[in-house]
């Protein structure tokens, strides 16, 4: 170590020490982590390097809930809502709540909020052809309306 500068002696002494523990052991050490791993999963590795399938169930089922492992319950069959069994026009009508003296903008408002509760879009699709009767008929029974308040406004 004499004749050497201290970086120098430094290596030399790490290399001694490193081939003393070398000698010192027989086999390798096994791996315990596995670069970018957790060493909650690199815990569960057997010897061969593969996860331990029943510890990784058990740390499944340890976690899961009982919802998570029930069988998936069926849903309930839809009913049909009873304003969608309201076809006729003259019901139709009366859900619009149409009187002689509409405005056009009164008019409008009533299609918007009949639309909201009534569109296809918005029911299960077994009750979409109803729900498209009545828009139908009361697009209908508002552009009649409003035909009748443009003639008025004419004569």
């Amino acid at each position: 170590m004499f004749g050497m500068s201290v970086f120098q002696s430094v290596l030399e002494r790490l290399k001694a020490e490193e081939t003393e523990e070398g000698a010192a052991r027989e086999e390798p050490l096994p791996r315990t982590s596995i670069l970018g791993l957790n060493a909650g999963f690199a815990g569960n590795l057997t010897s061969s390097g593969m996860a331990d399938s029943g510890a990784v169930r058990r740390a499944y089922f340890d976690t899961a809930s009982e919802d998570m492992l029930a069988p998936p319950k069926p849903a309930p069959e839809p009913v049909m809502p009873d304003h969608l069994c309201r076809i006729r026009p003259e019901q139709i009508a009366s859900d619009l709540g149409l009187t002689d003296m509409e405005t056009a903008s009164g008019l409008a408002d009533k299609r918007r909020r009949f639309a909201a509760k009534n569109h296809p879009d918005r029911h299960h699709p077994d009750f979409r052809g109803n729900a498209t009767i009545r828009m139908k008929i009361a697009n209908m029974l508002i552009d009649e309306a409003q035909k009748r308040i443009y003639l008025m406004q004419r004569n």
